[in-house]
């Protein structure tokens, strides 16, 4: 089985034939909630691998991997969002992202699917939709059979975080 699924390269917005805005999103899997990111900010998506624990860095921080000589922080969205941990198994993926400029790994439970959604499915987050805080929600789209949270990936860091996320990954952390 191929170990990288690579998922750049398309727009993540088009128009459907009737002119409907219609988004591009990979979903993933946290638990029993569906999630998706915009597909622009996905660059890869690879099995678990050996990730390097780094000294010092936040508790939502795994460590390092080494992709292809370029050392990229790994963080375990499970514990930003704080939600209970769970052991990695064959399941699991490091959803190679970028956010602010920063690439990044983001530990999930599964990927799902590439999915294309008319944008008028997606409805404002209504307060308390999820375990996880709402200023990383754009939305939530709502299909037939499921409902899936549209994380906003620029959202999910502070300026300290930022700083955190790239000394892990230069070594300054140690």
């Amino acid at each position: 089985m191929n170990e990288l699924i690579p998922v750049s390269g398309a727009a993540n917005v088009t128009k459907s034939s009737g002119g409907d805005v219609i988004l591009q999103l990979v979903t993933f899997t946290l638990g029993s909630e569906e999630y998706a990111v915009d597909i622009l900010k996905v660059q890869e998506i690879n099995r678990m691998k050996e990730i390097t624990r780094v000294p010092n860095s936040p508790a939502y921080v795994e460590g390092v991997i080494n992709l292809r000589g370029k050392v990229i922080p790994v963080v375990n969205i499970r514990k930003k969002f704080g939600l209970p941990e769970k052991e990695n198994d064959e399941q699991s993926r490091i959803m190679i992202i970028d956010i602010q400029g920063i690439t990044m790994g983001l530990v999930v439970d599964s990927v799902s699917e590439v999915l294309r959604v008319p944008s008028d499915i997606v409805e404002p987050t209504p307060p308390m939709a999820s375990t996880i805080s709402t200023e990383f929600i754009r939305g939530i789209a709502k299909l037939e059979d499921r409902l899936i949270i549209l994380l906003d990936m620029d959202r999910l860091l502070g300026k300290a975080e930022e700083t955190a996320l790239i000394e892990a990954a230069s070594g300054s952390a140690f």
